[in-house]
């Protein structure tokens, strides 16, 4: 049974025990305290609609029984995380995301289903949504990456190479979602000069706070809350991303020290988007403790 003690990872788990969905129990514990991945993909499934999509609130910020491709994205990144981004579950995903994509083959960020049920303001509801990079390259990367082959991923993929080619003026979480993509796309080459690119614009734009000290100072994209910034570590979340390219040692290092000394009092880190809604606050600071966590861990921090 964790206590409050001084080891982050022991002041985390006392927050998870505490706070979190079932969901987040239980990937903390195949994460950090050697658990079964069976729980964890248990708990996934009651999220799982028939249409094969996922809904919820699996993503917080969404609320209600629609499937939506945000919630689909998030459960594969929790099948990724244990390993099972494969078989029969992940070609339902994929069926899914045949059925409820634009005419150009890619995802839109929020279906028009959602209207009727709660969501947070800053997600844009219309009735004929076009496709985004935002939706399509994170769960495009992903697939690449665990070696998935499905009919929609040729159109999705050349979708998201001509959406991160035509990226100038840009804001984090497109710059996050397009480094999601170009982490997994295949062709490697293509991926290395396209992040070299979005480094220079992520630098020349002033994307990510490359001083903790001074964040202040930084301006914060429009529609953002006032505080929503982003750090080196929010674009490479592992040491092998290609992200890791565009900062320095120090810079690293500062944006890691800074994550560090966010773990609250309570043992879990703080969200730094809009809170629009009393649960989603609550379900949303489980999931950010466990990705600083992992980031945390993958760049070798001591948690105790």
């Amino acid at each position: 049974m964790a206590g409050t003690g001084a080891h982050p990872l022991a002041r985390a788990e006392h927050f998870i025990w505490l706070t979190a969905r079932v969901l987040e129990q239980r990937r903390f514990a195949h994460r950090f305290l050697d658990g079964d991945p069976d729980p964890v993909e248990t708990a996934l499934t009651a999220y799982r609609n028939e249409d094969g999509g996922y809904a919820h609130a699996l993503e917080p910020d969404l609320r209600g029984p629609v499937s939506q491709p945000l919630h689909t994205a998030h459960a594969l990144g929790v099948l990724d995380s244990i390993g099972r981004c494969e078989g029969l579950r992940v070609e339902r995903i994929c069926r899914y995301l045949s059925d409820v994509s634009t005419k150009e083959g890619a995802l839109p960020a929020l279906l028009p289903l959602q209207r009727g049920y709660p969501a947070a303001p800053f997600v844009p509801l219309v009735d004929d949504p076009p496709a985004e990079l935002l939706a399509t390259g994170p769960i495009v990367g992903l697939l690449h990456r665990n070696e998935v082959w499905h009919a929609w991923l040729f159109r999705a993929t050349d979708f998201c190479w001509s959406a991160v080619d035509a990226l100038e003026q840009s804001h984090p979480y497109e710059i996050e979602a397009a480094i999601a993509f170009l982490d997994g796309a295949p062709d490697r080459t293509r991926a290395e000069r396209a992040a070299d690119r979005l480094g220079r614009l992520v630098r020349g734009q002033g994307l990510a706070v490359l001083d903790p000290a001074r964040r202040a100072e930084c301006p914060v994209a429009p529609g953002y809350a006032p505080a929503e910034h982003h750090f080196p570590h929010d674009y490479a979340r592992t040491p092998g991303s290609l992200a890791r390219r565009w900062f320095t040692d120090e810079e690293l290092e500062r944006s890691l020290d800074h994550l560090a000394a966010e773990q609250q009092e309570d043992g879990g880190w703080p969200v730094n988007w809009r809170q629009w809604a009393p649960g989603t606050a609550l379900e949303g600071r489980p999931l950010v403790t466990l990705r600083a966590l992992e980031t945390l861990r993958s760049y070798g921090r001591p948690l105790g």
